[in-house]
């Protein structure tokens, strides 16, 4: 079984809250899911990953991108993620 890891580019203070519910979400599955918030206009490196962001953006394992978020899609996105790396 190999870690999901969840990257979320914070791009503004109402995202704010979207950054908790994942950590949230992810810590109900203790050490499979690695957490990664990344904030616009402080933190560059996932410029070179993903390019220029200008939505609240969830990334899955590097692959699956996330724009329209809700605590319902960030459950299922990594449950579904969990589920495919073999938990």
């Amino acid at each position: 079984m190999s870690k999901v890891k969840v990257e979320f580019i914070n791009t503004c203070s109402c995202c704010e809250e979207y950054g908790r519910i994942i950590r949230s979400v992810a810590s109900g599955h203790g050490d499979k899911v690695e957490v990664k918030i990344y904030i616009a206009g402080k933190d560059f490196d996932y410029l070179k990953k993903y390019g220029p962001v200008t939505r609240g953006t969830m990334i899955i394992n590097g692959e699956k991108r996330l724009d329209t978020l809700s605590r319902e899609i960030i459950e299922k996105a990594v449950t579904d993620a969990l589920a495919r790396s073999g938990d």
